[in-house]
């Protein structure tokens, strides 16, 4: 069926112009590629479309018949292929986005105001959510995760340079229990620890020992599956949280978390967006990703 669109398209075109020249013109090709086009659809039909004579072209009943269903068909097939390209580039509709909160808080909270301010007509819907996620099969158009942990397959675009972690606790916490000056230290305090969602195990902490990448597992006097509450548990004064600096670079400017052990602070990936290739033409994921990156640059 598709292969025959083309050729109805020419057959069209001639009826409505009333010549093979003319539709040739209106459709800005030569007058043989016309002509093949009509004898292919002719072939492939099995009947004849036009009768031919030197002065004129007339419609065999066939022909006519073609023309009173295809016409209006193939408008509305032409007017929802425009409706469909256009709804890819239409600054406009809604945007639905798996992101961890980390991400969230890096990323998208300082620049959210402005970009809805730019964009009123893109709706954001976000989940949080700090599990591996199939964004196509849950009908994400795009998720947030750090380069480690990016699906296999996917576009992705870095937002971010390498985040350094950050261990931070309450000076009230501090004040109480005194200030590790090691990650050894870590034993005796009351550590906030994350559970993977997907793995359903608790975290390792990162550290840099001695120029070397290194892990290990303090004693979790809390555990919570989003970093989140992690911070949250910090703040309030529950016991020394790992987290990514930049998440809480706010609490530790104004002096509601403080920092320990930074020499020893490992790196983590770079946070990332990924989407499938088929939505890399989507307008409002490209004018959400630019926002991002062009706010990050500045």
């Amino acid at each position: 069926m598709l292969s025959h669109l083309k050729g109805i398209e020419v057959f069209l075109a001639v009826a409505k112009h009333g010549s093979f020249s003319a539709a040739a013109r209106a459709m800005g090709v030569g007058v043989p590629a016309i002509s093949q086009r009509l004898k292919v659809l002719e072939r492939d039909l099995g009947v004849s479309l036009l009768t031919r004579t030197t002065r004129a072209l007339d419609l065999t009943p066939a022909g006519r018949v073609l023309l009173s269903g295809a016409g209006p068909a193939l408008e509305q097939v032409q007017a929802t292929i425009e409706s469909a390209r256009s709804a890819g580039k239409a600054k406009s509709g809604t945007l639905r986005l798996t992101i961890p909160w980390s991400a969230y808080k890096i990323l998208v909270a300082p620049v959210l105001a402005d970009f809805q301010a730019a964009y009123p007509d893109i709706r954001l819907e976000m989940s949080f959510d700090e599990a591996l996620v199939d964004i196509v099969r849950e009908g994400y158009h795009a998720g947030f995760r750090l380069g480690d942990r990016l699906a296999d397959g996917m576009i992705a675009t870095r937002l971010t340079g390498p985040l350094v972690a950050a261990y931070t606790a309450s000076p009230d916490y501090f004040n109480e229990h005194g200030r590790p000056a090691h990650p050894k230290d870590l034993l005796s305090h009351r550590c906030i620890c994350y559970r993977f969602v997907s793995a359903n195990r608790i975290a390792d902490w990162p550290f840099l020992i001695d120029g070397h990448e290194t892990t290990m597992s303090p004693p979790a006097r809390l555990v919570f599956d989003s970093f989140r509450s992690v911070v949250g548990g910090a703040l309030e004064g529950h016991g020394i949280g790992w987290s990514l600096r930049a998440v809480v670079e706010d609490a530790l400017a104004d002096g509601r978390l403080e920092s320990v052990l930074e020499p020893f602070a490992a790196m983590h990936p770079p946070f990332y967006v990924f989407y499938p290739e088929e939505n890399r033409q989507l307008e409002p994921l490209r004018l959400f990703i630019a926002f991002l990156k062009q706010r990050r640059a500045s």
